[in-house]
């Protein structure tokens, strides 16, 4: 008998511990991110905030949820594809402001065509089923620029669905990028930006 129970052992001990983590791919369909830009100046009442969504999210996340620090975030957001809602902009200054923040003296959207980011380390804790709370470090590629960033992420897992959402601020001077002005500088964007972002993922097939 105790031939036969003590491998049954083994292998309940070593089940979880080599249990392998999950691929999710990023489907760039169900996934949001936006970013608010707002504005500042003696003359910031006369101007208006601006909503900039990321149509164009790809990537994966690779989970392990029996051992959270093994898990990693790759992320890319075409920067050619951000848009600008209309949403709050005056009749016809979307297209305008979306060509101004592609352009050379904002994104450069011809040099830099990819925002990225990817994990360097992942702490985290289980707060509920299926529900965790993260800190992903790593580092986001910006305009040719690549800093240090952490952030926070809640995931919730079901099934082969993952979804990650959450918020960070970025400011642009650390990127290179000169906040734009108007109205001889009396109005001009602020250097902070607000970013929050929700993504789904798929887990991928065998």
């Amino acid at each position: 008998m105790t031939t036969r129970v003590a491998p049954l052992l083994a292998l309940l001990w070593i089940g979880p511990a080599a249990a392998a983590p999950r691929t999710f791919a990023i489907d760039g369909h169900a996934s949001k991110a936006s970013a608010r830009v707002g504005k500042t100046g003696v003359g910031s009442f006369a101007g208006h905030e601006h909503e900039i969504v990321a149509p164009a999210i790809r990537g994966e996340i690779v989970a392990d949820l029996e051992d959270l620090p093994r898990s990693t975030v790759n992320i890319s957001i075409g920067a050619r594809a951000l848009k600008v809602s209309e949403q709050g902009e005056p009749h016809g200054d979307a297209p305008k402001v979306e060509q101004a923040m592609r352009g050379p003296k904002v994104l450069d959207v011809g040099r830099f065509a990819v925002i990225h980011f990817v994990s360097r380390e992942v702490q985290g804790k289980l707060t509920a089923p299926g529900s965790y709370d993260l800190l992903v470090a790593g580092d986001l590629s910006l305009h040719g620029v690549v800093k240090p960033f952490k952030v926070p992420v809640h995931l919730e897992v079901r099934g082969d669905s993952l979804t990650a959402s959450g918020k960070m601020v970025v400011k642009q001077t650390d990127f290179g990028i000169e906040p734009t002005s108007a109205a001889g500088g009396m109005v001009r964007v602020e250097d902070e930006v607000a970013l929050q972002f929700e993504i789904a993922a798929r887990a991928s097939k065998p």
